[in-house]
């Protein structure tokens, strides 16, 4: 173990920021302990959350001092972003949120495509009951009536957005729905105030919709947190390489409010067909040099990043091997710890400073946090 890795063993313990966000396949929310553990051990000050997802890691970073970099490529986290990061003090909605809880229900675009009859069994299964998606088609439409400022509009959709996740009849997705009704569903759509950080904007938090990629030269931190979405390692899996954005497609919808021609069975945004979009990092099929393009983009992403330590999340159950992993690690730092998060213990901590953390990784399904001092 070198003399840069030994200072860092010894564990913090300091309370978790409470966060908020929907359902989701690549939520960080038990890991967040972990993560701002390890961003505290190299004692950093501003940090760059460049996969942001529902923003809860950019969230605990926010509530924890340090100046937040959010990115994410899905419109709906660069709405969830400038809420929680740029909104001002939650109080100061209240009127707001009362009014869109007090607009009347009306049959919409929203209630064609995903509202369904409790009482007709014949209708194809929809994500929620149609008197939420009345409500959910009088609200989308008040907002874009009211002309708000471009950070209230996003605290009046994170709201509408919550709001639905509570009253769903799905597992945390849309592409495919519960065949009964949930209890929740029967629920009434109702909106309440986002727990926007406090004093976030007085903070200096950038938020970003960006490809990784096009993004990662203009942004200089202290320590990067990188959670890109999996590529699986199932070789009998179907070529889709677009999980997150079909997976996600109605919030688009609900924070675009542009009524996109659609597909399928669920009733998917065209511009979610896995002929349309595209995320290296969810590839699953070898690249022209014969190496897996989701393990070339994870080389790539460590090899630009501009920020003195990174700490990467990544899955078992994903595309790249431990060695493939490892050696992309190597290539651009020195690894100071690994985490395995599911045993909430440090892999590193009962064995020698070699790779042998990689025989603990080869069960599928088992999360690790990576900390990496960048050459």
């Amino acid at each position: 173990m070198s003399a840069q890795a030994q200072l860092f063993s010894a564990e913090l313990t300091f309370d978790t920021p409470s966060t908020q966000g929907i359902k989701y396949a690549g939520s960080k929310l038990k890991l967040i302990p972990q993560i701002l553990q390890l961003a505290r051990k190299v004692n950093a000050k501003t940090v760059f959350d460049g996969f942001a997802g529902t923003t809860r890691v950019s969230q605990a970073f926010a509530q924890s001092g340090y100046d937040v970099v959010c990115n994410d490529h899905a419109v709906w986290s660069e709405v969830f972003g400038n809420c929680y990061l740029h909104g001002k003090p939650s109080r100061e909605y209240s009127d707001l949120i009362q009014h869109l809880n007090a607009v009347p229900p009306k049959d919409g675009w929203f209630t064609e495509f995903y509202g369904g009859d409790s009482e007709n069994e014949d209708q194809p299964k929809r994500p929620w009951q149609i008197h939420n998606t009345r409500k959910l088609d009088g609200i989308r439409e008040e907002i874009e009536r009211i002309s708000l400022d471009p950070v209230d509009k996003c605290v009046a959709l994170t709201s509408l957005i919550l709001a639905l996740d509570q009253v769903d009849s799905t597992l945390g997705h849309f592409v495919s729905y519960l065949r009964e009704w949930s209890p929740r569903s029967y629920k009434q759509l109702h909106l309440r105030i986002p727990a926007i950080i406090r004093n976030a904007c007085t903070q200096d938090h950038h938020v970003h919709r960006a490809d990784i990629f096009d993004l990662i030269d203009t942004v200089e931190t202290d320590i990067a947190y990188f959670d890109p979405p999996y590529g699986s390692n199932n070789e009998k899996m179907p070529p889709s390489r677009v999980r997150y954005a079909s997976y996600y497609h109605v919030w688009t919808s609900v924070c675009l409010y542009d009524k996109p021609t659609l597909f399928g069975k669920v009733n998917r945004r065209t511009d979610t067909s896995d002929t349309v979009a595209n995320s290296p990092f969810e590839d699953f099929r070898r690249g022209a040099n014969g190496k897996f393009v989701a393990v070339d983009a994870i080389r790539r992403l460590l090899a630009s990043t501009r920020a003195k330590y990174i700490i990467l999340s990544y899955s078992s159950g994903g595309r790249a091997t431990s060695k493939e992993l490892n050696d992309a690690i190597e290539s651009c730092g020195e690894l100071l710890e690994v985490v395995e998060v599911d045993y909430k213990r440090n892999v590193m901590a009962d064995m020698k400073w070699t790779n042998e953390w990689l025989r603990d990784a080869v069960e599928p399904n088992r999360e690790f946090l990576f900390l990496i001092a960048r050459r």
